[in-house]
């Protein structure tokens, strides 16, 4: 049955109990780490995830706070003996930047190093990422400070579906990405820049005509904003809840 953990729900602040946003989708046959900060390996541990047993990991764009640990993520695999692919999935301007990151590593002089197969996806809507038996993703762009995408995945047994807005400012491109979706993950940063309030990621739901909303990407320790959820309340109908490190949602 595939399910996705969340790892982290903190925007670029963390603190002792909210790592910087991630999640991980666990299925029978892939097991696809979306984004990756801080140590990876200690992270998926903590979940119940099999580290090695990573097919895909996706990067929604290069900011410190979504690829920080794709170093360290390459690094234990190659030194824990990996030696099946991993593939891995952004825009051109996100992966160029990992390929540049990894240059000032060294990396290719790593000996006996695992293939790592990059996929760089185009800008635009309803991108086809990856697909299984159990679920398909697609990629739509968002608007953040740079370019960035947000995920849509459906899961074939059981007709659910789920949206993750990723970092964005409330914008058209959300809402048709999140249309109709039983789940909407949407970022609550607040409203400035590149980023949305509470009560934008209610909108979007609402005009997306999500099932369920869940914020995530918000202030933690000591910039946690108090009332995001009754915030958001006021703009969308249905249920809304703040995401937790370490919540699982059942969508097989």
């Amino acid at each position: 049955m595939a399910k996705l953990i969340i790892l982290g729900t903190s925007n670029a602040i963390p603190d002792e109990e909210h790592e910087n946003t991630h999640m991980v989708l666990v299925g029978n046959e892939r097991t696809v780490l979306i984004d990756c900060v801080s140590n990876p390996t200690l992270r998926l541990k903590k979940a119940g995830v099999d580290f090695n047993g990573l097919t895909d990991l996706i990067l929604t764009h290069f900011h410190p706070d979504h690829v920080s640990g794709v170093p360290l993520l390459l690094m234990n695999m190659w030194l824990m003996g990996r030696r099946h692919p991993l593939n891995i999935y952004g825009l051109h301007y996100t992966l160029d930047r990992i390929e540049d990151l990894m240059g000032f590593y060294s990396w290719s002089e790593w000996p006996d190093f695992f293939p790592v197969v990059f996929y760089r996806l185009p800008e635009g809507s309803k991108t086809a990422v990856l697909e299984c038996d159990e679920f398909s993703i697609s990629s739509s762009s968002v608007c953040h400070m740079i370019p960035a995408i947000g995920l849509r995945m459906e899961f074939k047994s059981s007709g659910r579906s789920l949206a993750y807005s990723c970092d964005t400012e409330a914008c058209h491109g959300v809402e048709q990405m999140a249309a109709g979706v039983d789940i909407l993950i949407h970022e609550a940063s607040g409203g400035s820049h590149g980023h949305s309030s509470a009560a934008q990621a209610g909108k979007t739901a609402q005009a997306a005509g999500a099932g369920s909303l869940y914020l995530i990407h918000y202030p933690t320790g000591i910039y946690t904003k108090p009332g995001l959820v009754e915030e958001a309340r006021q703009h969308f109908s249905g249920p809304v809840a703040l995401a937790q490190d370490f919540m699982t949602f059942d969508l097989g």
